[in-house]
């Protein structure tokens, strides 16, 4: 099986990987305080998330953190597979900034400095529409002499 992976990926899929991953582990370990602030926060910009207990919403939220930075972490997952999470998840954090006033100055996308942490997920963005965009590696082949095509 040919590796889905080249070698200009390595540096975004590593960085984005390693720190989704993280933060995905960090959230799994959170404490039932933090599990509330993140669950307030989230159902202020999505208010459908309020039928989650805060607790569930943070354990579902650190699986799917996981499961992305793994798969951007692995180099057999196709970028288009590795980056629709990415690109599913920073999307909701980019959201979720613009529908939180707090985040931003008043009618602008520059950052409060409370807003400064999610703002800068943007990069993520970037990086999962980059993989999406990408055609996979193929592998060129010549006519054959004498074929006429």
């Amino acid at each position: 099986m040919p590796l889905r992976l080249s070698a200009r990926h390595l540096p975004t899929r590593l960085a984005t990987g390693a720190y989704v991953l993280h933060a995905g582990m960090e959230k799994w370990h959170a404490d039932p305080d933090q599990a509330a602030r993140m669950h307030a926060m989230a159902t202020g910009a999505f208010p459908m998330l309020g039928k989650l207990a805060p607790t569930t919403f943070l354990r579902l939220l650190a699986a799917a953190e996981i499961t992305t930075g793994a798969a951007l972490l692995t180099p057999v997952v196709p970028n288009a597979v590795a980056g629709a999470p990415l690109t599913a998840f920073s999307a909701a954090l980019t959201a979720m900034y613009l529908r939180t006033p707090a985040l931003h100055k008043p009618r602008s996308v520059w950052p409060t400095p409370a807003g400064i942490g999610i703002s800068k997920d943007v990069w993520m963005l970037g990086i999962g529409l980059s993989l999406l965009a990408d055609r996979p590696p193929t592998t060129a082949r010549l006519p054959e002499p004498g074929v006429d095509r």
